[in-house]
C-alpha cells in the first residue's frame, strides 16, 4: 500500500514538472540577459535578474494598453455571460413552457459545432453591423456562451422546489426569488463559469485577430503573438516578457477565484 501511495506521488510530481516546466522556463527567461538564453549548458536558474526585457516590452509597444484591451473586454464579457446565464439556466430548470426542451437541446447542439463554422457569417454579421476594430464587435458575440447555460442549469436543478414555493407564498416575485435565493446557492457554479469564460476570452486568438486591425485595440495575447515579427528574431527574451506578462492577469485571476472554481467543480459530485 505504501509503495502503492509513493508510486502515485512520484507520478504526480513528475506530471507536474513536465506542465509547469515551459511556464517555469518563459518567467526565468524574460529576467535573464539576453545573451543566457543561448547559453549551453543553459542556466536553469537565473544568476541575475535582467528586466531589461520588460523595459524594452513596455517602451517599444502599447503593452499597457493591449492589456486594458483585453481586460476590459474580460470583465464586461464575463459579467454578461454571468447574468445572461444564470437568467436562461434558471429559466431552463424550473419554468415550464412548451418547447423548452427542444430549445435546450439547441443549445446543447451549438456546443458542438466547430468554432471555425460560425467564424465567416459571425464575421459578416459583425461587419455588416458596422463593429469590426471595437469593443463591442470582441464583447457581443461571445456572451452567449451556451456552456454557461448548461453549466448553470445542471446546478439550479438541484435547487428544490419546494423552497421556490414557499418563497412564493411569502409574497416574494420572480426577481426576488432568482436575487435572494437562486443566486446566493449557485455562487460556486458561477464562480467556476467565470473562470471558464474568462480563460476562453482572452485566448479567443481566431476572433480577436478576425475583427481588429489597428494597435491600439488589439488585444494582449494578439499583440504579444505579433511580437514574433517584430522582436522574436532579434530578441527571444522579449517574447518571453510578452508572454509572462499576458499570463499573469489569468494566474491572477484564478487565484482569486479558486475556491469557487473548485467548489463550482466537485459540488455535483458531493450531491
Amino acid at each position: 500500500m505504501k509503495a502503492s501511495l509513493a508510486l502515485r506521488y512520484i507520478l504526480l510530481i513528475a506530471a507536474s514538472v513536465v506542465f509547469v516546466f515551459p511556464l517555469y522556463w518563459m518567467v526565468t527567461g524574460s529576467v535573464k540577459p539576453a545573451v543566457s538564453l543561448w547559453q549551453v549548458p543553459p542556466d536553469w536558474f537565473p544568476q541575475t535578474f535582467d528586466l531589461t526585457q520588460y523595459r524594452t516590452l513596455l517602451d517599444k509597444q502599447p503593452a499597457l494598453r493591449w492589456l486594458f484591451n483585453s481586460l476590459f473586454v474580460g470583465v464586461v464579457s464575463v459579467f454578461f455571460i454571468l447574468l445572461f446565464c444564470s437568467l436562461a439556466g434558471y429559466a431552463y430548470a424550473k419554468k415550464r413552457f412548451r418547447g423548452r426542451h427542444v430549445l435546450f437541446f439547441v443549445i446543447i447542439a451549438t456546443m458542438m459545432m466547430p468554432r471555425q463554422v460560425t467564424l465567416v457569417p459571425l464575421y459578416l454579421l459583425v461587419s455588416d453591423l458596422g463593429l469590426l476594430d471595437t469593443y463591442a464587435g470582441l464583447i457581443l458575440p461571445v456572451i452567449a456562451y451556451p456552456f454557461g447555460v448548461f453549466l448553470i442549469r445542471q446546478f439550479v436543478s438541484y435547487i428544490p422546489d419546494e423552497l421556490l414555493n414557499a418563497a412564493k407564498v411569502d409574497g416574494a416575485g420572480e426577481i426576488r426569488i432568482f436575487a435572494q435565493i437562486v443566486v446566493p446557492l449557485i455562487l460556486p457554479a458561477l464562480g467556476a463559469l467565470a473562470i471558464f469564460s474568462f480563460m476562453y476570452i482572452w485566448n479567443d486568438y481566431m476572433w480577436q485577430l478576425v475583427v481588429l486591425t489597428s494597435d491600439n485595440m488589439k488585444t494582449l495575447p494578439l499583440g504579444v503573438s505579433g511580437l514574433v515579427n517584430r522582436e522574436m528574431s532579434v530578441n527571444y527574451g522579449v517574447a518571453m516578457a510578452g508572454g509572462t506578462f499576458a499570463a499573469l492577469p489569468l494566474i491572477v485571476f484564478f487565484l482569486l477565484f479558486q475556491r469557487s472554481f473548485i467548489r463550482g467543480i466537485t459540488l455535483g459530485s458531493d450531491k
